[in-house]
């Protein structure tokens, strides 16, 4: 029989053209102001809904007409719900196919009816439709007629109540589902003509003059948020440097300009009395350069001095005792240390003591990159970034040196220091600083330090009684340690992983508790 009201039709609408609906939505509303409702419209005109949703907001963005969307939940019928609200549900057909048969046995009612015999027999027997002889396993039916409520249901989904929607749903027979219908009116733009309006100029409208009489989409300026701007992030090494870069301000300190990264042997070596013969020098602990390969810019009475100092000494010194080669200190070089750095700046304070008479107490800091030949593993990079600070005054020595660094790494954190007795070729006498680290809750190597040898000052010209005290620590080492990273290798080379630099939290160093 036909449908009854309410009844899901088991069809599919075939699916319209966006044009030809265009065109029809076009048609209907030169005759009409708009419509109340989109899919009783869809209903009356035959037209598929999600089709003419299209073209309704195909034509609100050209502000042509408004819209006001009205949201609707619902049920469908499944696949398996169309099927039995065509053919019957299962209980209902396995009673019919019985009832025809008279009997029937088990096997060969599986044979006939398939899956729909496995679901319905069940059914059948519960509702006491069916009885099965125990012996035989053949089937009668058990009552004259039934009645088909599930397809009733099936076909009437809009009036039944929550309870039997329920039951069906268990059954996989109906699933939900929602449907936005729109109110739609015209506006005062609202055009007939078959014209689309586009989104972008381009060249071509512009060569043919075509743009003039195209129309164009409005632009959204008022309620498009675009694309969401995530800006930089700052490397966890740039946190840190910043951070102590802070600290060392606070401290009174001047920050050194460090750009020069190629350096020559003599201010990288010779300048801070280091022998051309130390071990530093070699090939395997140092990048020298292939060009330029030769330094030329080296003050000549600086270098005269430098050179009488290593191979006889002088003010008490003995020097090296050996044949100073300028080729070798004019050798070029990727600076292994920023102590190149400070050496550049006490010899123009040196300068600054010939010119004037007067010498005037400094504290310098810098924080830059500098490059050894290093075998790389968990501790140790080819590249890294060092922090260095030196003070020089009149009267200072051990006592200040211990002072300031107890300062500086109480400012980082760390209040429990350890001194121990080292050897530089520089410094004299020379420390190893040991911090006892708060998170980790053990001893570890922080830095290292030392005073200048007078050989290295007197030769730069500043006065004898002025001494200068000096110490430096890794970078990167002390951001693995702030940021938990078990290799520097993770946090400065080509195995970092670039996105965690999104996620890695801001630094802090905050003063230890006394």
């Amino acid at each position: 029989g036909g449908p009854s009201s309410g009844k899901k039709l088991c069809l599919s609408l075939p699916r319209w053209p966006k044009m030809a609906m265009r065109k029809q939505l076009v048609e209907y509303l030169e005759a009409n102001s708009g419509f109340e409702d989109s899919e009783i419209l869809c209903r009356e005109k035959g037209w598929d809904h999600d089709a003419l949703v299209g073209a309704i907001k195909s034509l609100q963005s050209e502000e042509q007409v408004t819209t006001e969307a009205m949201k609707r939940e619902g049920w469908k019928l499944t696949g398996e719900g169309e099927d039995y609200c065509k053919n019957g549900s299962p209980e209902v057909q396995v009673f019919k196919y019985i009832k025809d048969k008279g009997s029937i046995s088990n096997a060969d009612l599986d044979a006939a009816l398939g899956p729909v015999a496995k679901i319905g027999l069940g059914t059948c027997m519960k509702n006491k439709w069916v009885a099965i002889d125990k012996a035989t396993k053949v089937c009668t039916a058990s009552v004259d007629s039934v009645d088909d409520t599930v397809q009733k249901e099936l076909a009437s989904l809009s009036s039944l109540d929550k309870v039997k929607i329920e039951a069906l749903k268990k059954r996989k027979l109906v699933a939900p589902t929602s449907l936005t219908a729109f109110k739609v009116e015209k506006t005062d733009k609202f055009s007939s003509g078959d014209q689309k309006a586009v989104a972008d100029l381009t060249a071509e409208m512009i060569s043919k003059g075509t743009w003039s009489s195209t129309t164009f989409k409005p632009l959204n300026l008022v309620n498009a948020s675009g694309v969401p701007s995530v800006g930089g992030h700052l490397h966890p090494l740039n946190k840190v440097k910043t951070e102590m870069r802070t600290v060392l301000m606070q401290m009174g300190f001047e920050e050194m300009p460090t750009n020069q990264w190629v350096e020559s042997s003599f201010w990288n070596f010779d300048a801070l009395f280091q022998p051309q013969q130390h071990p530093a020098r070699d090939a395997h602990d140092t990048f020298f350069m292939e060009a330029p390969s030769r330094a030329q810019k080296i003050p000549e009475d600086y270098l005269k001095k430098v050179k009488e100092m290593h191979e006889k000494g002088g003010q008490g010194s003995i020097g090296w005792r050996y044949d100073w080669s300028e080729d070798e200190a004019r050798k070029t070089l990727l600076r292994t240390h920023t102590t190149a750095v400070s050496a550049r700046m006490l010899y123009k304070m040196g300068e600054e003591y010939r010119n004037t008479g007067v010498f005037r107490p400094k504290k310098y800091f810098s924080i830059d990159r500098v490059f050894r030949n290093e075998t790389l593993d968990a501790t140790h990079l080819a590249e890294f970034h060092q922090i260095e600070g030196f003070v020089a005054d009149r009267n200072i020595g051990l006592p200040q040196l211990i002072g300031v660094l107890r300062d500086f790494f109480a400012r980082i954190g760390i209040s429990k220091l350890r001194f121990k007795p080292a050897y530089n070729p520089y410094t004299e006498p020379s420390m190893e600083v040991f911090g006892f680290h708060p998170i980790l809750k053990k001893w570890i190597e922080v830095g290292n330090s030392g005073v200048f040898r007078p050989e290295m000052l007197l030769p730069m010209g500043l006065p004898e009684d002025v001494t200068v005290i000096a110490w430096g620590i890794g970078c990167e080492r002390w951001t693995a340690l702030l940021y938990n990273i078990r290799m520097i290798k993770e946090l400065f080379s080509f195995q970092q992983d670039v996105a965690a630099t999104k996620k890695n939290p801001m630094c802090w160093l905050r003063r230890a508790e006394d």
